[in-house]
């Protein structure tokens, strides 16, 4: 007769222990395989309305998230949330850019009337051509462009724009084509670029032939996520003040999908008053709640009528919410306790920070979350807003990173989600520092997710399904590092040595 044992613990058993334990404190213990890594579908829903096909979302921080970052995560088959640290009206712009892409473009053309001067415009922009409308900005009519190898070969450079630019219409091509229905419009034309066009004639970007060969050269897009009118779907952040409802109705006209309630700490009677009115004035809009730490706050939210979670409290790398106030949670901790009431109700759950390895991707999901959210993992790239300068001392390009708790970040209006608008005396939750260039998320995504599916495979999870049921069963388990077992779980024991993902 067999001997019976028991080797690790159960999550139930583990987190009921009275720790808080961060992804580095856990580690799970290997399954069975019994399927190839590319059977693993990471399929999943970022709310109760919102299907993804990975579970990935980036941060509404204001050097993360805005229409670069949100249409190239859209492209790849996750969400960006749009952060509120600007007016109404700009992030409402900036959700009518994500709708009106389906190539994932950095461009930033320069748009003028047909009365402003060739000398004015060429003289101060070193760009390689300016397109011409009706009003001189994005918002009317396409009348024409001038290229600067046109402006080179003019002798009178005081000529107006209007008098010599082209009026070619094959320049045009709607705002629904593909990346490949560009590349072959380029090649069949002959040109350096093309000017895509809502219905209407209002000019979305340009996207140049340089452009399209980056975008070739990473892995190879999908559907992405889109929506049922055919366009790439996209969140927005909004505060619980009486002004964000006003927000609230200039994004819902701009199209957004979903709507993330942002606060440090969201069981509060402002956020459940707002949930019920944003239910009752859009019911068709989902919206997620939080953020949240402990079972007790999840519960609130979800008889407000929620229809996600963001989980996380002083856990992302630029917050420092836990040592200011004493108050949060350890992540790994607050995933699983979440998780676990929220399952109950069929919430999904977003892991919103301390991710900053794929195994700890693979922890959030497998202990119960359906996304994980990012803000440090992303900054940086190619697609996050700001410019990069040089770090001496790094000898690396730098993108700033700062937290929306930062007193810089609040002086912008990132205060009200700490419940700090209205004091005299404003305490930082954050700070402001630097994160070193990752080049392209169209590439540091697909990458990273491959070994996400790598992870999955050793736990014998399929899916993120299968993963959850193998915890809530008891069959998947889990032990807790010490100092020397994580230390012996990563790099060590070497003079010297280079990392890379991928």
């Amino acid at each position: 007769m067999a001997t019976e044992f028991e080797d690790g613990f159960p999550a139930e058993k583990l987190f009921n222990q009275g720790y808080s334990y961060t992804y580095d404190d856990v580690i799970f213990l290997p399954h069975y395989i019994d399927f190839p890594t590319d059977a693993v579908n990471l399929s999943t829903k970022l709310s109760r309305n919102v299907p993804l096909s990975i579970p990935w979302v980036s941060s509404p921080m204001d050097t993360v998230t805005e229409s670069y970052m949100a249409s190239a995560m859209a492209a790849l088959g996750g969400i960006g949330i749009i952060h509120s640290n600007v007016t109404p009206s700009e992030q409402a712009d900036m959700i009518r850019s994500v709708k009106s892409r389906r190539v994932p473009i950095l461009s930033s053309p320069v748009f003028k009337a047909p009365d402003s001067r060739i000398a004015d415009e060429f003289d101060s922009h070193d760009v390689p051509f300016v397109l011409v409308t009706q009003s001189g900005t994005q918002k009317t009519k396409l009348l024409g462009y001038v290229a600067k190898s046109d402006w080179l070969g003019l002798k009178d450079k005081e000529i107006k724009l209007g008098e010599v630019m082209h009026t070619d219409a094959n320049v045009c091509v709607p705002w629904d084509y593909d990346l490949t229905q560009i590349d072959e419009k380029l090649k069949e034309e002959g040109r350096g670029f093309v000017v895509v066009e809502k219905e209407g004639g209002e000019v979305v970007d340009a996207v140049t032939k340089e452009e399209v060969e980056r975008l070739k050269g990473y892995p190879k897009l999908g559907k992405g996520t889109v929506g049922s009118d055919g366009r790439w779907m996209v969140g927005a952040a909004i505060g619980t003040r009486e002004s964000d409802k006003e927000r609230l109705e200039q994004l819902v006209k701009a199209g957004v999908d979903v709507i993330v309630l942002d606060s440090s700490q969201g069981n509060s009677v402002y956020q459940v008053e707002m949930i019920k009115y944003v239910k009752q004035a859009y019911p068709e809009l989902d919206v997620v709640g939080g953020n949240v730490v402990t079972m007790s706050q999840a519960q609130n939210l979800i008889k407000a009528g929620v229809d996600g979670l963001r989980v996380g409290m002083g856990s992302g790398s630029i917050c420092t919410t836990q040592e200011v106030c004493a108050v949060g949670r350890g992540q790994a901790t607050a995933v699983y306790k979440v998780s676990s009431i929220a399952s109950q109700s069929g919430i999904p759950v977003i892991a919103d920070g301390g991710i900053s390895f794929s195994g700890h991707i693979v922890k959030a999901l497998v202990l119960g979350a359906s996304t994980v959210m990012m803000g440090s993992f992303l900054a940086g790239s190619t697609e996050a807003p700001g410019a990069y300068e040089y770090d001496e001392k790094k000898k690396c390009r730098v993108k700033k990173y700062r937290g929306m708790g930062s007193l810089e970040a609040m002086t912008k209006g990132s205060d009200q989600r700490y419940l700090g608008d209205t004091a005299k005396l404003k305490i930082a939750q954050g700070v402001v520092g630097a994160v070193a260039d990752k080049g392209s998320v169209l590439k540091l995504v697909p990458y990273t997710m491959q070994a996400v599916k790598q992870g999955f495979q050793d736990l014998g999870a399929s899916s993120l399904q299968s993963a959850h049921d193998l915890l809530r069963s008891k069959t998947l388990r889990l032990e807790v590092r010490t100092a020397a077992a994580q230390v012996e779980g990563g790099v060590h024991g070497l003079t010297s040595h280079e990392k890379k993902a991928f």
